[in-house]
């Protein structure tokens, strides 16, 4: 009887910890890591300090989900196109995709991994070189996959893939830059298909 009597162990949240971090992601996307105050953060969350600690950690370790959910939701086009058929394919999709992503309506302007952490004072060094770690990754996987693509004769065998792939990284980054200062998406449209007219091999 006397154990039924206990209240149970550990309460529920009450929040949607699921909605918190979708809010935070973009007050990062739209302020910056240090552009976003915990104030900012938990009022966007709707939260308070203790229930943001609790939850998700201090304000790095949130930012370092944020850009998880970032990752698995606006910016995810990178990762479907490198499911395109062609080493072409996958240029298309993906500045293409950056297009999109960046100038989304409702959405903040420009690339949470782009202007997230580009120049930071020494305490955010830890969010800056997550970023750095974030954007190398997008280069080393289109790499690996044109790696591919010279194999199979989709590329020339000439072509050098890490080159490619720094080329597409680079232009992306550009017009997610373009973006946060106003440029519009058709404007950025342009951009990505002159980008593509410089491919190699079959378009």
């Amino acid at each position: 009887m006397e154990a039924a009597r206990k209240a149970p162990i550990g309460r529920p949240r009450g929040f949607d910890s699921d909605a918190a971090l979708e809010r935070a992601m973009r007050v990062f996307w739209e302020q910056g890591y240090e552009g976003a105050s915990l104030t900012d953060l938990t009022q966007a969350m709707g939260i308070t300090r203790t229930s943001m600690y609790a939850a998700f950690g201090n304000k790095e370790e949130l930012f370092r989900k944020a850009l998880a959910r970032y990752s698995e939701g606006p910016a995810s086009y990178g990762d479907r196109a490198l499911q395109e058929a062609t080493a072409y394919g996958v240029a298309v999709a993906f500045l293409h995709g950056a297009v999109g992503a960046t100038t989304h309506p409702g959405d903040p302007a420009g690339c949470l991994g782009v202007q997230g952490a580009l120049a930071v004072g020494p305490p955010a060094r830890g969010p800056h070189d997550a970023l750095v770690d974030w954007r190398n990754d997008a280069v080393a996987q289109l790499r690996t996959r044109f790696e591919r693509a010279v194999d199979e004769g989709d590329l020339p065998s000439d072509a050098d893939p890490a080159a490619l792939a720094r080329y597409l990284v680079s232009v992306s980054n550009g017009i997610a830059v373009q973006a946060a200062g106003g440029v519009g998406p058709a404007e950025l449209q342009q951009v990505a298909d002159l980008a593509l007219r410089a491919w190699p091999g079959p378009h």
